[in-house]
């Protein structure tokens, strides 16, 4: 009987050793996973409409290469975090006219905007015509330099105001929405 006893209280400490061992391996990978690979962070103000909401929840991944239309989460030097989509890639040269983007002079269509520029062909411009020498007083983006802008173009603070971004400024590219539930989508 005591031995059955002693044999019960082994097993119980095994268990219990097992159960940390694992609880620490798991937090461990948790905050690895958390700190270098994955950031959840918030979105705040509207200049992302229709793509994302004020108070959605995203999960920003550090390790992919950045392309052109990625939603990228960057801080400028004042200490500001934005979150907009990349339109000029480093090297190229970005304007717009009546609606269209062009890069390097070439037309490139932007499926994100198609029901915004519809609904407002009538009206005003989504995208206000600009060209990129007459905007940023060079004539292509330099090296590791990203031309941003917001989807809700006309509310946008983007590349458009304080210029382009630079890769060291890039914290990630937004790539889930994983809160409010009703919103949970993949970018």
């Amino acid at each position: 009987m005591k031995q059955n006893k002693t044999w019960i209280k082994e097993l119980f400490f095994e268990y219990i050793w097992m159960i940390i061992k694992y609880t620490f391996v798991a937090g461990a990978i948790a905050l690895l996973i958390r700190g270098f690979l994955l950031i959840p962070l918030p979105v705040g103000g509207n200049s992302m409409e229709e793509t994302l909401s004020q108070g959605d929840m995203v999960l920003v991944e550090k390790i992919s290469k950045i392309k052109r239309f990625d939603i990228v989460v960057f801080q400028l030097s004042d200490g500001t975090t934005y979150i907009k989509r990349v339109i000029g890639l480093p090297g190229e040269s970005v304007s717009y006219k009546n609606d269209q983007l062009y890069i390097n002079d070439e037309a490139v269509q932007e499926p994100f905007l198609e029901e915004r520029v519809k609904e407002d062909q009538d009206t005003i411009p989504v995208t206000y015509d600009f060209t990129f020498s007459e905007l940023m007083g060079v004539e292509k983006l330099g090296k590791d330099s990203y031309f941003v802008m917001g989807d809700n173009r006309r509310v946008s603070k983007d590349s458009r105001s304080f210029g382009a971004i630079s890769s060291e400024d890039v914290l990630g590219i937004a790539r889930f929405v994983y809160y409010p539930f009703p919103h949970i989508k993949f970018i």
